[in-house]
């Protein structure tokens, strides 16, 4: 050992440097342990049997969360295992692999990290075409196909939906609005002789709509409450303004897990950070909602900072108009919708500044994607804005949630008192018009002042219970 260094050899025969640190890293175990003990207890977990932890879905956010937690909890193997579910057989094209290599090369410790665990030369050849990576494999090491530009830590990868999740205790669902019914339906097969119930953590953030028998909206605790016959007590949502490259990299964030009693306040403890703090609230599924609907003006204002070249007087202008119209929907949705102002606020202004759906709006916009790509794109994953545009535009277009249109004084549909969301449908569902015409709307003269549609949001009694299925 020489100077702090110590030198390894990898099984390969090829020696490394690396500092002590990185062989003794402890992380403030001691504390974490404590959460660790606290948690396995609460869940009756004996001595010499894991505390199991699955993410399903290996997204951006999903495979972030699952290395946060193996960050923080790996050390301790023998009380927790930390695995994450990703289907296989997904490749990585050539232009992915050559900058995977670029990443890899410009990061001393993930070039050294490789190279200890013999899986440098792979990579090697998958840049000059003699191999094709999938995302399974890079995964293993750290590299999540969405999110290719920060390196995360290694992670226990299982293909096999059964074998990943049948004796899981806590199943975090970091799959995409648009995919949670099927996959949870296809689980729930595995789960028939299960005893006891697992906990769910849903990060999802989308919505479906259900028009029969009456209007409501459903949402991924829902629909995984439907599919496997897991009480909603066990299920929770986590949620908050938060961009996962920025958290993983150790940003200061905020998230807030909602949920019943029994399970929030003992998963926000176990999932705090110094950088990561996590609130809890029992409000699940409008902040569920919530964090569904930031995501369709997003997409808007994307649209808008292409077309007028990043003009800050445009996209103050949109703002003052998506967050208007986004007030305007929670007085319907929410009794006491005062509550959500912050959070969905902060949430929006996050997405809308750096947000893949706002990026998707950008691309619309300047003719560097189209929508017969579809709402999966390469580099980026599901862009679930556009199917939360075509359920909210669904949702409150039925004549019976009618409300009084201030100037007309007569009824009309919801929908009508939001022009965006109109125009966003128009664009991206129907499509009978171009991006051009998010400004078209702005610039309407008869657009109501987005102060007067808060007035009337605020001064009238628009809550409908009945859309997140209430009595």
């Amino acid at each position: 050992m020489l100077n702090g260094l110590i030198l390894l050899t990898c099984c390969c025969g090829k020696k490394m440097v690396g500092s002590i640190k990185a062989v003794n890293h402890h992380n403030n175990g001691c504390g974490l342990e404590e959460k660790l003990d606290e948690l396995r207890s609460l869940l009756g977990k004996a001595d010499g049997d894991p505390l199991r932890i699955v993410g399903v879905g290996a997204g951006a956010w999903g495979s972030v969360f699952a290395a946060l937690l193996q960050d923080s909890y790996g050390q301790f193997r023998e009380k927790v295992q930390i695995r994450i579910w990703r289907r296989p057989g997904r490749a990585v094209d050539r232009a992915t692999a050559e900058h995977l290599f670029e990443v890899i090369n410009s990061r001393e410790d993930v070039l050294r990290r490789l190279i200890w665990r013999c899986a440098y030369l792979k990579y090697v050849e998958a840049r000059l075409g003699d191999r094709t990576l999938f995302a399974d494999e890079i995964l293993k090491d750290g590299f999540c196909l969405n999110m290719i530009d920060t390196p995360l830590c290694p992670l226990k990868v299982v293909t096999n939906l059964q074998e990943a999740v049948w004796d899981a205790d806590i199943v975090v669902n970091g799959l995409p609005s648009t995919e949670t019914r099927e996959v949870f339906e296809e689980i729930s097969q595995y789960w028939k002789e299960r005893i006891t119930a697992p906990i769910i953590i849903s990060l999802a953030k989308g919505i479906e709509a259900a028009l029969k028998p009456v209007p409501r909206i459903i949402t991924p605790t829902q629909m995984i409450n439907i599919a496997t016959g897991v009480p909603l007590e066990n299920i929770l949502y986590l949620g908050g303004p938060n961009i996962a490259s920025e958290i993983y990299n150790k940003e200061y964030a905020n998230a807030r897990i909602c949920g019943a009693d029994k399970w929030r306040k003992p998963l926000a403890k176990f999932l705090r950070q110094p950088h990561f703090i996590v609130w809890d609230n029992s409000d699940l599924v409008t902040h569920e909602v919530m964090g569904g609907l930031k995501n369709v003006y997003a997409i808007g204002a994307g649209m808008v900072a292409a077309l007028t070249n990043e003009s800050a007087t445009s996209k103050s202008v949109y703002f003052a108009h998506c967050t208007s119209e986004m007030i305007f929907i929670t007085h319907l949705l929410a009794e006491e919708p005062e509550k959500l102002a912050g959070p969905l606020l902060a949430d929006t202004y996050v997405t809308l500044l750096k947000g893949r759906n706002a990026w998707y709006g950008q691309m619309l916009a300047k003719g560097e994607i189209s929508r017969d790509m579809g709402d999966s794109i390469s580099g980026k994953g599901m862009i679930q804005g556009v199917s939360a545009v075509g359920a909210f535009y669904e949702l409150l277009s039925q004549s019976s949630l009618s409300v009084l249109h201030p100037d007309e004084k007569k009824p009309v549909a919801p929908v009508e008192l939001c022009p965006i969301l109109k125009t966003l449908y128009k664009v991206l569902i129907i499509r009978e018009q171009s991006s051009q015409a998010i400004l078209q709307a702005l610039r309407d003269e008869t657009l109501n002042d987005p102060r007067e549609r808060i007035e009337i949001a605020q001064s009238h009694a628009f809550y409908r219970p009945s859309l997140l299925g209430q009595p």
